[in-house]
Parts: structure tokens; sequence; C-alpha cells
């Protein structure tokens, strides 16, 4: 395409749309996740669930949605994106609104099982479609708006799902309308998404030109890779090692406060049902606006010139050493106010390090590896996920306090420190 005839034309913003729905969906998806979280304390009442039970449920999600993320990434490589995100949605709203018909803890437990077969191809799909879609110097962005749904909607959830339980009188109810909502959304992607920018009705050939011409930049610079290699071989490499500790890291802190921030604000600091969904949302909603923060400041960092390992490996070292301060302040103080502020400091800067580990794939893989490198990366950090809520949920029962928790999630700040040195975010993986 002829770049210097489409000079001075007005791109479209097709690709940032995509980006706001796939915010939107991740968000729900983490809606659905947190449901189970907040109506814990009335489901724990109503089957008579130990704090351990609590744990194994809260952390069967995970079990289904780790073994399927490398497959996920295969499939976001190698189907249609677009296929692969909807299917996902709509068959994930429908676990979730299942999930009301339980009369037990073991059926509860095999469909929120479901629910992580389900969900587990949306960041290898967004992970791919931000390879496909974005140049190098807005895939933090891309990346960040994707992850930020994380936080954003782990906040939105903790309102949506307590006020559907105080507004319809049952946990379960509020189940089946996040259910139902998530499949209308699953069909809103099918709707819009393409899987590249020249198959979308609404793109102007300005901006498929900015795309096209900013890939071919970047693929006259990747390595020659030969078809059909091992994934293994990725492991071969410090980086990728690194990439999957640092996430890692973030997940155990982020999934250890997901499943259990709601539990310990009620039994620690005594927070009712109404100021337990707003201080949630609250804190999570922090974090959402630090992954955007993060994501802007990474691009901007990067295109002023700066070289990729001086402003990742210094965003992320900022970003858990305030975590790691953070936690330790909630550690030690007791006023409710104050905790929740420090709270929301760690979110903001817990989730500013997970924009920053979300972008590492595109920077590490090539383009027809991204999705399997982002499942990989998801696979390892999402151990995190069978692993922390089972761990808090024991020391808990066996200490009848979070302190020894809370000084778990400084430990793993200090780690996650260590791991981003060990990344170079400046070299494509010859795999």
């Amino acid at each position: 395409m002829d770049m210097s005839r489409l000079q001075g034309t007005k791109k479209t913003t097709v690709r940032w749309k995509i980006f706001l729905l796939l915010l939107l969906l991740v968000s729900i998806n983490y809606i659905d996740r947190a449901a189970l979280s907040v109506a814990m304390p009335a489901i724990s009442q109503e089957f008579s669930l130990t704090p351990e039970r609590q744990g194994l449920i809260l952390s069967s999600f995970f079990w289904t949605y780790l073994f399927m993320q490398v497959p996920s990434g295969m499939l976001a490589d190698r189907l249609k994106p677009r296929t692969l995100i909807a299917v996902a949605t709509i068959s994930w709203g429908a676990f979730q609104a299942l999930g009301a018909a339980c009369t037990g803890w073991f059926a509860l437990m095999l469909t929120r099982m479901g629910l992580g077969i389900a969900e587990a191809p949306i960041y290898p799909v967004g992970g791919k479609l931000n390879a496909l879609w974005l140049t190098q110097n807005e895939k933090t962005r891309g990346a960040s708006l994707v992850d930020a749904g994380s936080a954003l909607g782990s906040g939105v959830g903790a309102v949506v799902v307590a006020s559907l339980m105080a507004w319809l009188g049952s946990w379960r109810a509020a189940f089946v309308v996040a259910g139902v909502g998530t499949i209308l959304c699953g069909i809103w992607a099918w709707w819009y998404i393409r899987n590249t920018p020249r198959e979308h009705p609404s793109i102007n050939d300005a901006e498929i030109a900015y795309i096209e011409h900013a890939h071919a930049e970047e693929d006259a610079r990747e390595p020659k890779v030969a078809a059909g290699g091992s994934l293994l071989k990725f492991f071969t490499f410090r980086s990728v090692w690194g990439m999957c500790a640092s996430h890692t890291c973030t997940n155990l802190v982020f999934f250890g406060l997901m499943t259990w921030l709601p539990t310990y604000l009620f039994n620690v600091h005594g927070f009712d049902l109404k100021s337990l969904g707003g201080a949630t949302f609250l804190i999570f909603f922090f974090g959402f606006v630090g992954e955007v923060v993060a994501g802007q400041l990474a691009d901007r960092w990067k295109s002023s010139g700066a070289s990729a390992n001086r402003v990742y490996r210094s965003m992320m070292m900022i970003g858990a050493g305030a975590v790691g301060l953070s936690m330790l302040g909630v550690a030690y103080v007791r006023a409710p106010f104050a905790v929740v502020g420090l709270l929301c400091v760690a979110l903001f800067f817990l989730r500013w390090c997970g924009g920053c580990n979300w972008a590492t794939p595109a920077m590490l893989a090539t383009r027809a590896r991204t999705g399997a490198l982002n499942g990989i990366m998801n696979f390892v950090g999402n151990i995190a996920g069978i692993f922390v809520p089972i761990f808090i949920g024991y020391i808990v029962q066996n200490t009848g306090s979070y302190f020894l928790a809370l000084m778990f999630f400084v430990g793993v700040a200090v780690v996650q420190m260590l791991a981003v040195l060990s990344i170079d975010y400046q070299r494509k993986l010859p795999v």
C-alpha cells in the first residue's frame, strides 16, 4: 500500500476499539471469578464450609484454567482468534449461570472447573490480537488494557455481585444474571472482532497501512525461525524463566487478594456487605488505574528512544518495591481506613507490574509464536492460583491470623524484583 498517498488521511481507531472490547471481556471474566469470593461468606454458611474447604473451592477454578493455557495459546496461533474468543466467552457464561443450581460444595467445585476451561483462552487470544493489530510502540498499552480488566472486573464484580445479592436476596440469582450477561457479551465479541485489520469492515486504508508498515519493520528485525519447532525451546532462555517468575509473583499476590480480600475485610476489620463491596471496588479500581498508567508511561518512554531494558526493568523494580512496602504496612496497621488506603497503593503498583508482564511475550516472541508464549507464561503463572487460596486458608485455619499471609506477599515482591533483572526485553527469541 502506498504510504505517501495516505499521508494526511486521518486513521480510524478500530484497533483501540477492539482492545476496549477486550478490556470489557476480561473485566467480565474477573467479575465471574470474583462472584464466588464475594458470595463465599453466604455460601460457606449455607454449605457449612471450613476455611480449608473454602480455599479448595476457590482454588478449583485454577486447576483446569492452568492446564488449558498452553493448548489455548497454540489454538490462538493456529485458529482464528475471533472464533475462539466468542466460543470461550459464551461457554464461561453458561458455567457461571450453572453454578446457581448447585446444592453442595462438590457440584459448585465442578462448575468452577468448567469455568476454568472456558476462560482459559482469553489471555492467549488477547496476546495474539496484540501481535496482529498493534505496533511495537503500542503493545504495552494494548496489553495493559487487556490485563487491566482483571483489576476492574475484580472491583466491579464485588459491587455488582454484592448489589445483586442484596437486591435479589440470593447469591444464586446473582450468578444467573452474571452468566446471562456474559453470554450476551460473547455474541457482541463475535459481531465486532476480526482476526486481522484487512478483514474489518470499519477500518480505513490509513490505519491498515500504519499497522502493516510497522509490522513489516518489526518482521525485518525478527530472527528466522523454522516452522514446527518445539515450544520447550523457550525454556532454554533465561528471559523466559524470568518472565514466568515475574508473572507468578504478580499472580501470587493478586489471586491471594482476589480470593481472600472480602473475607479478610469481613472477619478482621468488621466490614458489612455494603461497605465490603465499596472497599473492594475502590481497592481494585486503583489496580485498574495503575495498569492503564503503566501502559501509557512505558510506551511513551520507549517512543522517546529509551531502551526496552531500561524502561521495563525500572518500572518493574519500582512497582514490586511499592507492593512489598504496602503489604508490610497492611500487616501492622489496624485502622480500617488506613488498611484500605494501603491496599489501594498495593493494587495500583501490582497491576502496574501486571501490564508490563503481559507486554513481555510480544517483545520476546515472533508474531507466529506470540500466542504460545502467552499461554506458557500464563500456565506457569497460574500455578499461583492453585496454590495461594489453599495456602492462605491453611495459614488462617492454623494460626487464626492473616499476618503470615501478608508477610508472604512481602517476600514475593522481593523475589519479583530479582526476577525481572534476568529478562532481556530487547532480544527476540529464535523459537
